[in-house]
């Protein structure tokens, strides 16, 4: 079995981490590093064809994501990430399920900057907070397409001016269908791009 199976298998029927015990985490965590020493483009920025798109979120350690999932009679539906990676731009969208009517969209958009081989500092610029009904969401596609065109939606839309509002990203691991990251707090990230 080579490591990228094994990484996915143990990821399986965990629910992005949300069902993930304490030993799920070291396991998936040892299997996240042997993956990472089989990087096929350890210089990701210079296979931005492979970068650029719409990633859904597999797995992650992040208490931030994840604690998304904790609204009343809400649970967190797909995550994803959109990057424009010539243009220097990140959207992360969570699809929030649950209740008719109020089901809803968490977005925040960043722009990003490349600090070396692997890694970029985010700076986050934009949070979208809104029903998916009042504003007829179809996909992420649709939606990035309507923020980029300067759409503003209601109830929260906000700009993030708080310096504070940054992190760093790391890319690990890129094939044509993975991406490894770990963040600036600890976390680490598994993601499948979108075909």
């Amino acid at each position: 079995m080579s490591k990228k199976t094994a990484l996915l298998e143990a990821i399986a029927g965990q629910n992005r981490g949300l069902l993930a015990t304490e030993a799920d985490k070291v396991r998936v965590l040892s299997l996240f590093q042997q993956l990472e020493d089989e990087n096929p483009y350890p210089l990701p920025f210079q296979a931005l064809n492979l970068l650029d798109g719409n990633w859904r979120l597999l797995y992650t350690t992040s208490r931030g994501i994840l604690g998304l999932n904790r609204l009343p009679l809400l649970q967190l539906g797909q995550i994803y990430q959109y990057l424009r990676a010539e243009q220097g731009i990140l959207y992360n969208i969570a699809e929030i399920v649950g209740i008719p009517l109020l089901e809803g969209v968490v977005s925040v958009c960043a722009r990003f900057e490349v600090v070396s081989e692997r890694r970029v500092n985010v700076r986050f610029e934009r949070s979208v907070i809104v029903l998916q009904r009042l504003i007829n969401y179809r996909s992420p596609l649709n939606f990035i397409e309507e923020i980029e065109g300067g759409k503003k939606f209601p109830p929260i839309d906000f700009n993030i001016s708080n310096r504070e509002q940054k992190g760093w990203l790391e890319i690990t691991y890129l094939d044509e269908d993975i991406r490894l990251g770990r963040g600036n707090e600890g976390n680490i990230f598994v993601l499948a791009k979108e075909k």
